[in-house]
């Protein structure tokens, strides 16, 4: 692309919008070196350049094509409309794509090797990430002030979905997904009988996990402040306290150090170790869209060292794997919706509060939502207990928890962590590829499945690149997920 002349004025006050244009090259010769936006502009280009040249770009939040000081996911993705309609919107909308780029930003600059900061002139990685941080609110300034410029944003701040179409079209998909859907049809028949079976509490072989404190859902709930965009904001501080308050009770049938979880190191190995000897319950918090709702989602994911292998020809077997459980409140705090998926993004169920149905499905032999059971009604002081199966890992039943037993506590950790881990050798890594894939946890069911369109299916993934169904199209981080599903019955009641 030809990039059309502009004054040196526009440039120095508009070189995001340059960008945004297509315009991928440095400013010209003659432009003053010291002019805030151009040498912001030039110091992340040389900060990319080595983030990309070391392989350490974060697989997290996609990156916006031509604007390096911004990356967006799919809920600000779907708000990309809304941003344009009055300042306040824009600016929460900006505030949250700048957030995104500096917490992988500070990852990135965290696992780059020490060279990385003589060729920068950093005297540590401190500078490096405050000058990221300080540069980005400069260059949004400019952004903003172009209208043309904010368009261009609001049409290229997408996600890529984790699908393939070349794959699928080289795999013959049309054809190929019958017998995969008959597969899946089998699996969850299976899937259902175990739930059905669902042992007591204290059964023998079953080994109970406890989130590390004593807080419990508070009652009565206090309402979340919310920005512009109708996104509930909390603190870090009351994030931390409401993620520990509802962390669920774990009962793991264990039947060897498989099924025990833990903290996720480098070692040696080609995939990141699990440390049994200390048990971690990961958090985050994120959001899912209801109508003009934008209601609070906890999100906890549980690593173990392996899914081991049954038989000499499981190609499900591999290092490392985990299970995401990801629990919906309404306004009131009150549970709407338990959803879960293994690391891989397969497995994906549904279990919702009984004021919520399941809708139809569009059309018939896709994967919808698997429905096993309603979630149980809470008790103040209660929390949600949830059980998971020997080796496979698999979400197999949900109940109430009364407290009784204490059971090994669980850590709670921020899940942000894993885009930086330490090595031995003293520099640090993350768990996961730019590609958002973890190394070293590919499955033999790759071979077969990949006329599906999902790259390397079975292995474990980072947060936000999860495809959770083979046959049609569907993300873990959908934000209107669960409103394309499901039908909340008290969604016009007041908060």
């Amino acid at each position: 692309m030809v990039c059309k002349p502009l004054t040196l004025i526009s440039r120095l006050l508009a070189s995001a919008v340059v960008v945004l244009a297509g315009c991928a090259s440095p400013l010209p010769r003659g432009a003053d070196e010291s002019a805030p936006v151009a040498a912001c502009q030039r110091w992340l280009q040389q900060l990319d350049e080595q983030t990309d040249a070391h392989a350490v770009r974060d697989g997290g939040a996609a990156r916006i094509d031509g604007v390096p000081f911004l990356r967006v996911d799919r809920l600000l993705a779907s708000f990309r409309d809304e941003s344009m309609q009055d300042a306040a919107r824009w600016r929460a909308w900006g505030e949250r794509l700048l957030a995104l780029d500096q917490v992988a930003r500070r990852a990135e600059i965290r696992n780059l090797p020490p060279t990385s900061l003589q060729a920068l002139g950093a005297a540590d990685r401190e500078d490096l990430d405050a000058r990221a941080k300080a540069c980005g609110p400069v260059l949004w300034q400019a952004l903003s002030a172009d209208e043309a410029a904010r368009q261009r944003l609001r049409d290229a701040a997408v996600v890529p979905d984790d699908y393939s179409a070349a794959l699928r079209t080289l795999g013959l998909y049309p054809l190929s997904r019958w017998p995969f859907f008959a597969g899946v049809e089998r699996e969850l028949r299976h899937w259902q009988s175990r739930w059905m079976a669902l042992p007591p509490a204290e059964a023998p072989g079953w080994v109970r996990y406890r989130p590390a404190g004593e807080t419990t859902p508070p009652v009565p709930w206090t309402p979340l402040p919310v920005d512009a965009l109708g996104i509930p904001a909390p603190d870090a501080d009351t994030a931390r306290r409401v993620l520990q308050a509802y962390a669920p009770v774990l009962h793991i049938e264990t039947r060897s150090d498989a099924d025990r979880p833990g903290r996720l190191r480098w070692g040696q190995g080609p995939a990141p170790e699990v440390q049994t000897q200390q048990p971690v319950l990961y958090q985050r918090i994120a959001h899912t869209r209801y109508g003009d709702r934008v209601l609070l989602q906890l999100v906890y994911s549980l690593w173990f060292p392996e899914r081991p292998a049954r038989h000499g020809l499981d190609l499900l077997a591999g290092r490392v794997d985990a299970v995401v459980l990801r629990l919906t409140l309404d306004e009131r705090g009150r549970p709407l919706m338990l959803d879960s998926i293994h690391g891989c993004g397969c497995y994906h169920v549904f279990v919702p509060a009984r004021s919520v149905d399941l809708r139809p499905p569009p059309s018939a032999r896709i994967e919808w939502a698997f429905v096993p059971a309603a979630l149980p009604e809470l008790a103040p002081g209660q929390r949600l207990r949830v059980y998971l199966s020997a080796s496979d890992h698999q979400l197999v039943g949900v109940a109430a928890d009364d407290g009784a037993g204490q059971g090994t506590a669980l850590r709670l950790e921020d899940e942000d962590q894993l885009r930086s881990l330490p090595t031995p050798a003293g520099g640090h890594r993350s768990a996961f590829w730019s590609s958002g894939i973890m190394p070293g946890t590919e499955r033999g069911e790759r071979a077969l499945f990949w006329p599906m369109g999902i790259e390397s299916p079975g292995a474990m993934r980072q947060w936000g690149r999860h495809p959770t169904a083979f046959v049609g199209r569907r993300h873990f981080d959908e934000p209107r997920l669960l409103e394309q599903r499901f039908h909340w019955r008290q969604e016009a009641a007041a908060p």
